[in-house]
């Protein structure tokens, strides 16, 4: 893998569900860890260029087709490619031929969907890209991956009447302010029908975990997209702090893994159990 060019295998994998599906699927666009050849960036350690991924929380989700869940998992690096962010949040600063005028808050602070800077902040590259080389990357990773995961909403819309994206994600240990574990981003109740909401809120809070509603995490690109309730498409998004179940240092599990694995396990079987 390490070495493979960038292809629909290497850009995310799909995991249906083991037994009878659900109207649930289950994505995590920022786990991946594959960075391909032709990215050509500066040279960084390996620490800071993974600093802006999801590390583990595909591992963290894998009981969800035990549940009836499909998964979408990234593979790709976010310093790569950004799944959560529009094709068109292109950094002028980093793309050659872009208007700067375009660019929304989270591109000008580096981060559009070809990141300028690793999540630690230091600069990715050493060169600007071409638009051709940065729409190649959209061709091959984004636009396959948000194709797979329409396919899986329409195809469980079609099944129950009703399709729930569940976006997970990981914050830093501070990312939410002292104590918080969990931010819920459902768009202020706009992106999912609140019982969806408050039972992710129970559930979460029945493991003795801290929970925000919607700050500073309201929902990125995919749970806009998905936001159409009257439609039958539901999305929420769920940032797990990472320092539940992380050892940033080593990149590995740290001491929390076990109980944040167990603790999610008991939170998807009780949202698969869920009738709204």
């Amino acid at each position: 893998m390490a070495n493979a060019e960038p292809s629909l295998e290497a850009a995310f994998r799909v995991i249906r569900p083991e037994g009878a599906p659900g109207p649930f699927v289950f994505a995590s666009p920022h786990s991946g860890s594959h960075y391909p050849n032709d990215m050509g960036g500066a040279p960084l350690p390996a620490v800071s260029l993974r600093s802006a991924e999801d590390a583990l929380v595909d591992r963290l989700i894998g009981c969800g087709p035990a549940h009836g869940a499909a998964l979408v998992l990234a593979q790709v690096g976010r310093a790569y490619l950004d799944l959560n962010r529009a094709p068109d949040e292109l950094d002028p600063l980093l793309v050659a031929d872009i208007d700067s005028e375009q660019a929304s808050p989270r591109v000008a602070a580096g981060y559009g969907v070809v990141p300028r800077l690793s999540g630690d902040g230091r600069v990715l590259y050493d060169r600007r890209l071409s638009m051709a080389e940065v729409q190649a990357r959209i061709d091959r990773v984004h636009a396959p991956y948000h194709a797979a995961l329409a396919r899986l909403m329409e195809e469980a819309r079609e099944r129950h009447g009703r399709a729930v994206l569940v976006d997970w994600h990981s914050m830093p240990a501070s990312g939410a302010g002292r104590g918080v574990d969990v931010v819920l981003g459902d768009r202020h109740g706009s992106s999912c029908d609140p019982a969806i909401t408050r039972r992710l809120r129970a559930l979460f809070e029945a493991l003795g975990w801290r929970v925000a509603l919607n700050h500073p995490y309201a929902g990125g690109y995919s749970t806009r997209l998905w936001a159409q309730p009257e439609e039958g498409f539901h999305a929420v998004q769920i940032e797990l702090s990472r320092a539940l179940y992380f050892d940033p240092a080593a990149m590995a599990p740290g001491p929390g893994w076990s109980r944040c694995e167990k603790g999610l396990a008991r939170v998807i079987a009780g949202l698969a159990e869920t009738d709204f």
